[in-house]
C-alpha cells in the first residue's frame, strides 16, 4: 500500500518541528523585567511607535499579560509611547519624504491601529499648499514623460499613478485644470 509508511514520516517531522522550535526558544537570551523594559523603552526612542508596534515587539518575550501592561503604561507615562506624536510623524515623513498622498498613509495609519480621529488630527501636519505644489509637480514632471499616447491615455495614466500615491481623485482633476 503505498500510503503506508507516512504516519510515521509526518510524526517524525512534527517531532523534528518541536525540537527545532524549542532549540530556538532555548537560544533565545533571558532578560529581566527591567532590562526588558529598557530594550522597548530604547526601541521607542529610535522612533516613534505606535502602541500596535510595541505590544509586537514585547510578543519577542515570554511576559505575563501584566508585565506588557505595565511596560506599556511605564511607556506611556515617560512619554516614550505618545500616539498623536506617531501619527503626526509618521504623516509629515510619508508626506514630505516619500510623497504619498492623504489616502496612503490614511490606510497605513489604520493598518497601525491609529483612530480616525487622530488620522485627521494627524493631516494638519500637511500644508495645503505644499500638498497641491506635490500633485503639479508630479503633474508637470511625469506628463511629458509618457509618449506615443494620447492626450486622454496620459491624463489618464497619470491620474492612475497619483491615486495609487494616495492621492485624491477630485485633488488630481483640480490640478488638471488650474
Amino acid at each position: 500500500n503505498r500510503m503506508e509508511g507516512f504516519g510515521e514520516v509526518s510524526l517524525f517531522l512534527a517531532v523534528k518541528l518541536r525540537q527545532r522550535h524549542f532549540l530556538t526558544i532555548m537560544k533565545q537570551k533571558s532578560y529581566t523585567f527591567s532590562e526588558i523594559k529598557q530594550k522597548i523603552a530604547n526601541y521607542c526612542v529610535y522612533q516613534d511607535r505606535s502602541h500596535q508596534e510595541v505590544e509586537q515587539k514585547l510578543k519577542e518575550f515570554l511576559l505575563i499579560p501584566e508585565a506588557k501592561e505595565e511596560i506599556i503604561l511605564y511607556l506611556i507615562k515617560e512619554n516614550y509611547l505618545n500616539e498623536e506624536r506617531f501619527a503626526k510623524s509618521f504623516t509629515r515623513g510619508k508626506f514630505y519624504i516619500k510623497k504619498w498622498g492623504k489616502n496612503k498613509i490614511k490606510q497605513q495609519l489604520r493598518l497601525k491601529g491609529i483612530s480616525d480621529k487622530l488620522i485627521a488630527k494627524s493631516f494638519s501636519e500637511i500644508d495645503e499648499r505644499d500638498y497641491q505644489d506635490t500633485i503639479r509637480d508630479f503633474i508637470e514632471k511625469l506628463l511629458p514623460t509618457y509618449k506615443g499616447l494620447k492626450d486622454y491615455q496620459r491624463k489618464q495614466k497619470l491620474i492612475k499613478f497619483l491615486m495609487s500615491k494616495g492621492y485624491e481623485y477630485e485633488e488630481i482633476v483640480n490640478q488638471f485644470q488650474s
